[in-house]
């Protein structure tokens, strides 16, 4: 569950205890005034969270807030789940586990209750460490304590935040084997917008130093089947043989590779998000999501920072009206789809920098956190480059924010009544 979970936005019920007018205490001069008290905080429509550290037995997502009725395709999250373990330049680990969702509540002949949907998936590398990540103390002997942290990682941070002597007690729940979870996450989040025709789509934009051009004609459709066919998950042949060639250099020097990574939503109604309080911006929401993965250390929205460099003359989507279509229209889509910390109904584009990963098997100068003698990092079982995974995860968490900011706008307890609801805005936007 993201931090904004506990903030206010538009379908959460806000529980106010009304004070005695009899007790001073609870009563102002004048009358009863509300009072909040805890475990009253207002809650999301949508809103999840995750639990398992990388070695453990298994990965945990609950999901609260999907409505009733909605198809829910375990085969479609579990290839989602597939396509996040592919890409050249992964490690070995992508050998040994085979993610697939065990659902556990939530879902009942293939249609959403309602109720909270939880997927287990299994860590089948949990076999190799079952002592050593056991939770019974009369275990602890068979752990190796790992000392020396990586630079880049949360390794040294996390001991020193939690008080802890062992770095494995921050680096298994630190670990990007997280986003296992939040693909499956993002998978449920993509059948909430399937009905309403929202496609979402994740790809790679460059890798280190190498850009993939893409050409900006291609359909949501046809750009999938190329990157999909890409062992990079790029839609330019020619990137994709430099890259691949950049990688296998990294991997026989022991370093690690970076890259940017694009997401593109078509089909978004107007007005998702709204301009009125800085915590309900769409483009806000999205940064803060995207933020949150290992790794992520910038965000962008259509041109982005380039958007720093030029005129308003240059940068601005002019708006035109088709009168035929009763709507309203864009003669370019620099914003990436949103104005205001809302949807202008232009697909939205939004990008993701990622840097290199932090383990590497030519490991830099560090500090062991026991002797504070110098050191080198600690060196974990990782990937070269897993870019073409963090397309799909961005891709899982975009679908993620924008399934909540839908319900919000057109929230119901059923399918029914959210489509009844979506169908009733677009006339009123068509009428407008």
């Amino acid at each position: 569950m993201t931090d904004a979970a506990s903030r206010h936005r538009p379908g959460r019920v806000r529980q106010t205890a009304f004070a005695d007018a009899s007790n001073p205490v609870k009563s102002g001069a004048g009358g009863p005034f509300g009072v909040i008290r805890a475990g009253d905080e207002t809650k999301p429509m949508l809103r999840f969270l995750t639990a398992g550290e990388s070695h453990g037995p298994e990965l945990v997502a609950t999901v609260e807030g999907v409505p009733a009725g909605f198809d829910i395709d375990l085969a479609a999250i579990n290839a989602d789940l597939a396509r996040r373990q592919k890409g050249y330049g992964r490690g070995g680990r992508m050998l040994i586990e085979k993610d697939e969702v065990r659902p556990v509540s939530g879902i009942r002949f293939g249609k959403s209750l309602g109720s909270p949907i939880t997927f287990i998936i299994e860590n089948r590398d949990f076999k190799n460490w079952v002592k050593k990540m056991s939770a019974d103390p009369a275990d602890r002997g068979a752990a190796e304590v790992v000392t020396r942290a990586r630079p880049g990682h949360a390794d040294l941070a996390g001991v020193l935040k939690y008080n802890l002597e062992d770095i494995r007690d921050v680096l298994e729940r630190a670990s990007a084997r997280e986003t296992t979870a939040r693909v499956a996450i993002g998978g449920l989040a993509k059948q909430i917008l399937l009905p309403f025709g929202i496609d979402v789509l994740g790809y790679v934009a460059s890798i280190g130093a190498t850009e993939a051009r893409t050409n900006p004609e291609l359909s949501v459709a046809e750009l999938r089947q190329i990157t999909e066919a890409s062992q990079v998950r790029v839609a330019d042949p020619d990137a994709e043989s430099k890259i691949i060639a950049e990688i296998d250099a990294c991997k026989k020097t022991g370093d690690t590779l970076g890259g940017i990574v694009e997401v593109v939503a078509t089909g978004l109604p107007v007005g998702l998000g709204s301009h009125v309080q800085w915590d309900r911006k769409l483009d806000g929401r999205l940064a803060f999501a995207l933020l949150s993965l290992q790794a992520a250390k910038g965000v962008e929205l259509g041109l982005g920072f380039t958007a720093g460099r030029i005129r308003g003359s240059e940068l601005h989507d002019e708006i035109g009206y088709d009168a035929a279509g009763h709507r309203f229209t864009r003669h370019s889509n620099n914003s990436g789809g949103t104005e205001g910390g809302m949807s202008t109904g232009e697909p939205l584009r939004v990008r993701v920098a990622f840097k290199p990963l932090s383990t590497l098997m030519r490991p830099l100068r560090s500090v062991d956190i026991r002797s504070k003698a110098e050191a080198v990092g600690a060196i974990e079982r990782s990937d070269v480059c897993a870019i073409p995974a963090a397309a799909v995860i961005a891709e899982s968490v975009v679908a993620f924010e924008l399934a909540a900011a839908f319900l919000e706008k057109f929230g119901g307890d059923s399918l029914i009544e959210i489509t009844r609801n979506f169908k009733g805005f677009l006339e009123q936007v068509r009428n407008y």
